[in-house]
C-alpha cells in the first residue's frame, strides 16, 4: 500500500505525464480546429482563446487575488516571454500535426525540449542553476535523437496501406 509521502513524492511524476499525454491530442485538435476553419492561424488562436477563458475561469472560481503587476514590470524582459513562446508552439502544433503527425511533432517538440533544456541548465539561463554538461546528459541527449530518427525516420512515416479496398457503388 503506498504511503501518503510516496504518494506525495509520485504525484509530480503523475501530473506531468498526464500533461504529457495529452499534448497529442491538444496538438491534433488545434489541427483539426485550424483545417475547419481554414487556416492553422486560426486553430492557434482558437486554443489559445479557450486557454484563456478556462484560466480566467480558474482565476475566478478559485479567488486568486490581483497580482502586483509593478514587481513584474520590474523584473527581466524575459517573464514576458512565455506567452510568445506558448503562442509559437500552439501555432506550430497546428500547422505541423497534419504533417508530420502526432507522434512525429511531438518527438521533434521534445528533442528540441531536451536540447535546450541541456544547454539552458549548463549555462544557468533565465535564473536555472547551472547544471553541467556531462557525458551521460550528451548521451542521452543522443540516445534521444536516435529516437527522433526511429518515430519519424522515412521508414515510419511511409502511408500504411489497407487490407481492405474500397469499391464504389455506381450512381443511379
Amino acid at each position: 500500500m503506498f504511503s501518503k509521502t510516496l504518494c506525495l513524492l509520485l504525484l509530480p511524476f503523475a501530473l506531468a505525464l498526464l500533461a504529457g499525454a495529452v499534448l497529442p491530442f491538444q496538438a491534433a485538435g488545434n489541427a483539426a480546429v485550424g483545417r475547419a476553419l481554414g487556416h492553422w492561424l486560426w486553430g492557434a488562436f482558437t486554443s489559445l482563446t479557450v486557454s484563456s477563458l478556462v484560466v480566467i475561469a480558474a482565476l475566478l472560481i478559485l479567488r486568486v487575488p490581483v497580482p502586483e503587476l509593478g514587481k513584474a514590470l520590474q523584473g527581466p524582459w524575459w517573464l514576458w516571454i512565455g506567452g510568445v513562446l506558448g503562442a509559437m508552439y500552439v501555432a506550430g502544433a497546428a500547422a505541423l500535426t497534419p504533417r508530420l503527425g502526432a507522434a512525429g511533432f511531438l518527438v521533434l517538440v521534445v528533442a528540441g525540449q531536451i536540447i535546450t533544456a541541456v544547454l539552458a541548465d549548463h549555462y544557468g539561463v533565465m535564473g536555472l542553476g547551472g547544471k553541467p554538461l556531462s557525458l551521460a546528459r550528451v548521451a542521452g541527449v543522443v540516445l534521444i535523437l536516435c529516437g527522433v530518427l526511429l518515430v519519424q525516420g522515412t521508414w515510419a512515416t511511409a502511408p500504411a496501406t489497407s487490407a481492405i479496398t474500397t469499391v464504389k457503388q455506381p450512381e443511379g
